[in-house]
């Protein structure tokens, strides 16, 4: 199932979009085909009676319950288990009915931390812890490229414009002094013309 792009902003980008690392559809994709087959082995020994069809049915009934929970159901949910890094923010999806998303803005988030174990290591793959502002968590498991993922994150969290950068911008500007305006020129008045200085007259 493909991650629905109307909630995506108009100008925001995706950078890496991820399912869960293809090992953890292994089980149950051995399992959807060791119910198969048991359904398919027990149509071929019983005989064809009754009670061979009988059996077959209770067999296949057990077989496909276990075959859609164990196999099929989990296969469907790694499908529609999304991982999405923007530009902006990380976006995380899942469920098939009920969806449940979540979003993270980059600005918010202040650390983020990569778990390997040996298998995890050998497949490339980890599980990513990411701490944000106000003590929210969120754990992507089993997540492939795990290395590349944490570097995505960091190189777009550092290229984020910085609030207390701009607000000494803003500081630095030279303020404008005001401008006297006509009214205030008219209450003043036009400026006075210097009188002429009196000459004296002659001395008597």
């Amino acid at each position: 199932m493909a991650f629905p792009d109307e909630v995506l902003t108009d100008e925001e980008e995706v950078v890496l979009h991820l399912h869960p690392h293809w090992k953890t559809a292994i089980r149950p994709a051995l399992v959807t085909l060791l119910a198969l087959a048991t359904a398919a082995f027990a149509w071929v020994m019983l005989p064809q009676n009754t009670g061979g069809f009988l059996a077959f049915g209770v067999v296949a009934a057990i077989m496909g319950y276990y075959g859609i929970r164990y196999g099929v159901g989990p296969l469907v949910v790694w499908r529609c288990t999304h991982y999405v890094v923007t530009d902006e923010r990380l976006l995380l999806q899942d469920g098939v009915l009920a969806r449940e998303r979540r979003d993270l803005p980059l600005n918010r988030i202040n650390d983020h931390l990569l778990t390997q174990s040996l298998l995890d290591r050998l497949f490339g793959s980890g599980t990513l812890t990411i701490d944000s502002i106000g003590d929210q968590a969120a754990v992507l498991t089993a997540v492939p490229q795990a290395h590349r993922l944490q570097t995505v994150l960091y190189e777009l969290i550092e290229r984020l414009p910085d609030d207390e950068d701009e607000e000494d911008e803003e500081d630095d500007e030279p303020e404008v002094p005001p401008q006297r305006g006509i009214s205030a020129w008219r209450r003043a008045g036009p400026p006075r013309r210097a009188e002429p200085p009196r000459r004296a007259g002659p001395p008597r």
